[in-house]
């Protein structure tokens, strides 16, 4: 199994960045990184087999992210207060910014938020997308359309709600 434990150590952290970007938490992608890993272990000779095994683990983080998020009862979503005002070059401003593009995405649903870190986070091709999640390409256009579209919509919204209060 020292070929497995190689695997592991070599894409360990990238599979924890990925689930991550997918849970929103790095104590859940952790969770569902070692479910994986351990069914991975248990099948490695078919992983290992497999024509691209890095690959084929990322899918199954991917469904099992899929199907993990579906078997919990509610979802897990910090919210803060609005953040003041601040320079644009200001350290604050950058973390409120991405923090409020962590809530944007876990508002997402699973599919729509696996094809945005899929195709924004992991730079994946729509053909690549499309195998990971057992889906046709159109389907992986139409889910990444529609996050852009709820993503901006948000985006507009705040941007309308600010012009009314200046």
């Amino acid at each position: 199994m020292a070929d497995y434990e190689d695997f592991v150590r070599a894409h360990l952290p990238r599979l924890l960045r990925y689930a991550t970007m997918l849970t929103g938490e790095r104590e859940q992608a952790a969770d569902l990184v070692q479910d994986v890993l351990v069914k991975a272990y248990r099948r490695w000779s078919r992983v290992s087999d497999a024509e691209h095994p890095d690959r084929y683990v990322l899918r199954m983080v991917t469904n099992d992210y899929l199907s993990w998020r579906r078997s919990r009862s509610a979802r897990l979503i910090a919210v803060g207060d609005p953040p003041d005002e601040a320079r644009p070059d200001d350290f604050a401003s950058d973390h409120a910014a991405r923090e409020d593009m962590w809530q944007r995405l876990a508002r997402l649903p699973r599919r729509q938020r696996a094809v945005v870190v899929l195709r924004y986070y992991e730079q994946l091709a729509d053909a690549d997308i499309a195998d990971l999640l057992g889906c046709a390409q159109a389907t992986v256009r139409a889910h990444a359309r529609k996050a852009l579209t709820t993503l901006r919509h948000g985006l507009s919204i705040d941007r309308m709600a600010q012009a009314k209060e200046s």
